[in-house]
């Protein structure tokens, strides 16, 4: 697809009569625009305007602007160079990319997978176009300006069973309209799950994407599986997943990150057994500032319990600075004698740290998805940026160390995909209950894996965008934005030396009385 302009053609002669001081036109992938009142609010100044004046500009352009400027200020285009054409693809919203190795193999057309059928591929096009339509927009904005994702977007991704299918597989979807029909919710497995996941990731707002309810993602979790009161359950779950209320997982503390054993948050029985009174603090917990619910790892007289506590007289909640954007909702909380009844156990008492375990799994699984998501996207960017950005009069891509490291960039994230794909069909066809026995390690490795690859990534796609990609705006957004968070999926789940220690030892558990 090609930039819609006017119809009027102009020959080249013509545009380069256009470079006095009233005048100012140039030629971008033959579209001639007329900038001559646009000087004043240029924002790299009028000076780099009137050097190309009555000239193609269009490797200068792309030497300093992403393509999307020109659809910003599309409405200074005049015409096009008479007998030629624009060979610069603008893509359409919900589009896939062409650039080589933009999209997973199993979305390119020369490539075959077994994994994928036909409602994955229409659900994958009915998540791309609402993410670039809906989600996408407003993560651009709410990570530059820190607000919190908007109760608008919330109602949408409800109303289309977003929220419903974040959550995975299960009875929750049954009935459930999901994306217009895309897939049905009795069809919906972790293939479907992992495209939510990825799709979304594209935006390239790593604090938005934390911010946009994935509170929820790891909290209500906990609701569906251990919540015994099944008219509680039916409360909270409808409410949650109709975006009217939010809900966030509260179990790390400035005491206790990885080793949740070590929780101080404490819950003591009233005298006549009807409630608890729950004292302590939580950190670091995303979607906290704007949640209603909390479910909570608590200190019981035996050991680790899991409450659901309510907003209400005794929370207190105030937003952390983090090195992502404040949209991710990232809140201390202090529970100061707050009374929480008894219904809201979750699970057994004492026997908590089974909820909260039980739960990792698909969490953990969640930020695989989007880490490697989101190395494919720097991936993609660093492809465009060394075939366009002139350097000693060559481009980037000339230059055999660049390739180099693209190479790297490409075998890392294809390698993770892979083994994303193969642990996520042992989850389809794996009962629930053997997954904690056989697919805890290997999740764990995963994770551990692709936040070290991304690693790698982030430091290899600075060194190819330099001074860019340590800018916030502008070429190297994605970029910046990549290398400032990518640690944050290297901690949260569990630290990558925790989890690969779990890997281990989970391996060492079924290790036979093998020799050499």
């Amino acid at each position: 697809m090609s930039l819609e302009v006017p119809s009027k053609t102009f020959a080249r002669d013509e545009v380069a009569k256009h470079n006095t001081e009233d005048s100012v036109w140039f030629i971008v992938d033959t579209v001639v625009y007329d900038a001559s009142d646009f000087l004043d609010a240029h924002p790299g100044g009028e000076a780099v305007l009137r050097q190309v004046a009555g000239t193609d500009a269009t490797s200068i352009f792309y030497n300093l602007h992403r393509h999307e400027v020109l659809q910003k200020y599309n409405d200074l285009a005049i015409g096009t160079i008479a007998g030629e054409k624009q060979s610069i693809i603008t893509p359409k919203l919900g589009d896939l990319s062409t650039v080589p190795y933009a999209e997973p193999l199993w979305l390119t057309p020369q490539f075959k997978s077994p994994y994928f059928k036909d409602s994955h591929r229409r659900l994958q096009r009915a998540m791309r176009q609402f993410t670039d339509e809906h989600i996408t927009p407003e993560a651009l904005e709410k990570e530059r300006s820190g607000e919190y994702v908007s109760q608008k977007l919330i109602d949408k991704m409800s109303k289309v069973g977003l929220l419903h299918m974040r959550m995975g597989p299960g009875k929750h979807l049954h009935g459930v309209d999901l994306l217009n029909g895309a897939v049905d919710g009795k069809d919906f497995d972790y293939f479907h799950d992992m495209i939510c996941s990825q799709e979304q990731v594209r935006a390239a707002c790593r604090g938005f994407q934390d911010g946009n309810m994935a509170g929820m993602v790891i909290g209500l979790t906990c609701i569906l599986n251990y919540c015994k009161d099944p008219a509680m359950k039916k409360r909270i779950s409808d409410e949650v997943f109709s975006g009217q209320k939010k809900i966030c997982l509260a179990i790390t503390e400035a005491f206790a990150g990885s080793d949740v054993a070590g929780l101080r948050t404490t819950a003591v029985k009233t005298p006549d057994g009807k409630h608890y009174i729950v004292n302590g603090t939580k950190k670091w917990i995303t979607n906290g500032v704007f949640s209603d619910y909390f479910v909570a790892g608590v200190k019981t007289d035996k050991g680790l319990s899991v409450l659901l506590i309510e907003r209400g007289e005794g929370v207190e909640t105030k937003p952390i600075k983090t090195s992502y954007s404040p949209a991710a909702g990232t809140t201390y909380i202090t529970f100061d004698n707050v009374k929480v009844p008894v219904e809201n156990l979750l699970g057994k008492e004492n026997k908590g740290i089974y909820v909260i375990l039980s739960n990792f799994n698909h969490e953990r699984w969640t930020m695989a998805c989007a880490t490697i998501r989101y190395m494919r996207l720097v991936v993609e960017e660093s492809l465009k940026w060394a075939h366009q950005r002139l350097v000693f009069n060559k481009r980037l891509i000339d230059q055999p160390v660049i390739r180099l490291k693209l190479a790297k960039m490409i075998a890392l994230c294809e390698s993770h995909q892979s083994w994303l794909e193969t642990i996520t069909y042992q989850m389809c066809h794996m009962p629930y209950s053997e997954q904690a026995k056989h697919l805890g390690g290997p999740i764990a490795l995963l994770k551990m894996s692709c936040t070290r690859a991304a690693h790698e990534i982030a430091d290899e796609a600075v060194q190819i965008w330099g001074g860019r990609g340590l800018t916030q705006t502008g070429m190297g957004r994605v970029i910046e934005n990549f290398q400032r968070t990518y640690k944050f999926d290297a901690i949260l789940g569990g630290a990558e030396e925790v989890l690969g220690d779990l890997g281990v030892r989970q391996a060492m558990k079924y290790m036979p009385k093998a020799v050499l």
